[in-house]
């Protein structure tokens, strides 16, 4: 049997054109981890007239949802095609929300451009985790805050997302994640101190339910095992 591809991120241009047509199961599950997430982020900052930069957007998910809260809205990926559909959704629902194609390790953006970054489901795919960490520092003004999440590693972590939700449940498509670029806690709050911000608490993401369809509902969870999410500031 050929070998899988691992942390292949060409599967989200692959289904660009239907990011927002709910008939993919993993995409929504992408979906419907946005509001597991803002159940714990929101209660760490105010979205209201903030700038936020979403690095990772993907198609948009997390973008329109922060755009909601009132936030002003940059959205950048690598992935052009699913740039296109975020743009495209944006257009038709009146959404004013700035795309671009780029990635994480060179932000096309100045200095202290924003309020917040936030940045779900990234950070583990990145080719260079300590530059990525350097531009967000870089971008942010200070005082900012950078809001977060990523996969822990060891072999549960593994287990429940290569194992189990590649594998068994096809919850993500064969070859999403790499474990070997998985990061530990205190991997990233080491990493974080380093670019020059100041970590804040952290705490776990993952499975808190199932909806009508079937699918994973998510929220905050105490155990930090598998996904973990939390904080950090740019000193003012």
């Amino acid at each position: 049997m050929p070998q899988t591809q691992r942390n292949n991120l060409d599967i989200y241009d692959d289904v660009a054109d239907r990011w927002w047509s709910d008939d993919i199961r993993w995409v929504r599950t992408l979906k419907n981890l946005v509001p597991g997430r803002l159940k714990w982020f929101d209660r760490h900052i105010d979205w209201h007239g903030k700038s936020v930069l979403d690095l990772g957007c993907a198609g948009g998910f997390m973008a329109e949802a922060l755009h909601d809260k009132g936030a002003q809205v940059t959205g950048i990926d690598p992935a052009a095609q699913a740039i296109a559909a975020a743009r495209q959704h944006a257009a038709q629902t009146g959404k004013d929300i700035r795309y671009s194609t780029g990635v994480g390790e060179s932000l096309p953006y100045p200095t202290a451009s924003f309020d917040a970054v936030v940045c779900v489901d990234v950070l583990e795919h990145v080719q260079d985790l300590e530059t990525v960490l350097s531009e967000i520092a870089r971008v942010l003004k200070p005082g900012g805050r950078f809001l977060y999440d990523t996969i822990n590693r060891n072999p549960v972590a593994r287990l429940a997302t290569i194992t189990v939700a590649e594998d068994l449940l096809r919850l993500l498509p064969k070859g999403t994640h790499d474990p070997e670029m998985f990061i530990t806690p205190s991997e990233l709050t080491d990493g974080l101190t380093k670019a020059g911000l100041t970590p804040g608490p952290q705490t776990g993401l993952g499975p808190r339910g199932i909806n009508r369809r079937g699918d994973f509902t998510f929220g905050p969870l105490p155990l930090k095992t598998v996904i973990y999410m939390g904080y950090a500031d740019k000193p003012g």
